[in-house]
């Protein structure tokens, strides 16, 4: 089988809900991304011979999103697109289907990546297409039904993590102090520059005057740490998820250029990281959140390697708790993990983040000197994918 290679791999900015990117599309952002990834690939649009991007809520954005996007990016329109909804995973598992056409053949450059609007998601009137007859009617949360809502248990999503910090004794504290980091850690990266290297810039129109380029993140600038500790449970009364300690709803796009061994070097493309495994986990439903701790075994086995042998982590901090426990089961120190923040402070825009922390991994690997480094990320069902890379 072929050897597959990273030439690039973007993202954008991520906003918070109702913020600076709430007038734009999941597929104007996920063109956004697809046109920086080629643009620092030295990839023409010509050039692609297919498309995987992950959207979950993909109601009112019309057919097709992932060819909605190609097309903006400039991509011609013979050009084969897919849209993948893995939940969480679903940038994630677009870059493993990218990679598998590239090892049998069926393809030498392929654009993968993932885009959400949760703050374009809309709500639903179910009973309004057959007539309401009599009576009255509620409006249903496209975002809480079709994103956050557990289909089995019809409960939500953090209630699992709840869970999780009881299993595994990880107190809210903990919790705490994790989401602290994790909002330190990107106020760090994004003032040092590191985040810069995997951020390309988005141009937002305004009602009046020029449009505003968008360079960084926004929600870690909102936090309070005084607050943290007071917050109230969401969940449960009894509960340690907070608002503070869990990731926050979204709006951003992240885009890879994957290429052959062959075609890197017809084209004389200049790769930063090659893949070397990925595999996907499920279990239970209600316990997605340790989902990854199945996931990132199976792809360090396909790979060869030891958990030793992974010079740094990213886990998709869905729940704080979720990279908790993922460091607890696997025996991780928590200074390889996350170390240029995370979700609880950057956010998880949930179509896009299976491939933002491929990006952020490959950066960290840049940035750190790392050679090799694994990201996984749980997803709702009780699934969870990994993906194993190493810096060239």
């Amino acid at each position: 089988m072929k050897e597959v290679y990273i030439v690039s791999a973007v993202r954008t900015p991520l906003g918070s809900f109702g913020g600076m990117f709430s007038g734009i599309p999941a597929t104007e952002l996920g063109a956004a991304a697809i046109k920086g990834a080629l643009e620092k690939a030295g990839v023409e649009p010509s050039q692609v011979d297919e498309v995987f991007m992950g959207n979950v809520i993909s109601s009112n954005l019309g057919q097709a999103p992932a060819r909605q996007a190609a097309l903006s990016a400039g991509i011609g329109k013979d050009i084969p697109c897919t849209t993948i909804n893995k939940v969480c995973a679903s940038g994630m598992k677009s870059i493993m289907f990218a990679a598998q056409s590239i090892m049998l053949g069926h393809g030498d450059i392929i654009v993968a990546g993932g885009m959400e609007s949760m703050s374009n998601v809309p709500y639903y009137l179910p009973k309004s297409r057959w007539g309401l007859k009599y009576g009255d009617d509620v409006l249903v949360d496209g975002l809480a039904k079709d994103g956050l809502t557990d289909a089995y248990s019809h409960q939500a999503m953090g209630t699992s993590a709840d869970a999780t910090a009881e299993k595994y004794n990880i107190s809210r504290e903990t919790q705490d102090a994790f989401a602290i980091r994790s909002y330190k850690l990107s106020a760090e990266s994004t003032e040092k520059g590191y985040l810069k290297e995997e951020i390309v810039p988005v141009s937002v129109p305004q009602r009046r005057g020029e449009p505003i380029l968008i360079t960084e993140d926004e929600e870690y600038k909102r936090v309070k740490f005084e607050k943290i500790p007071s917050l109230r449970p969401v969940f449960s009364k009894e509960g340690t998820v907070t608002a503070a300690n869990a990731s926050t709803i979204n709006d951003g796009a992240s885009a890879l250029v994957l290429a052959s061994a062959e075609k890197v070097e017809e084209l004389g493309l200049k790769p930063v990281a090659k893949i070397l495994s990925f595999a996907d986990a499920a279990q239970e439903p209600e316990w997605f959140t340790t989902a990854p701790t199945i996931a990132a075994p199976k792809a360090l086995k396909r790979a060869g390697l030891e958990l030793g042998d992974i010079d740094f982590f990213e886990v998709n901090e869905a729940f704080a708790v979720v990279t908790l426990a993922f460091n607890q089961v696997l025996g991780i120190p928590e200074d390889k993990v996350n170390v240029f923040g995370g979700a609880c402070s950057i956010g998880h825009p949930l179509g896009a983040s299976g491939a933002r922390i491929v990006t952020t991994l490959n950066n960290v690997l840049q940035q750190k000197k790392g050679s090799k480094g694994l990201a996984a990320i749980c997803n709702g069902g009780g699934g969870a994918s990994a993906l194993i890379i190493e810096r060239v």
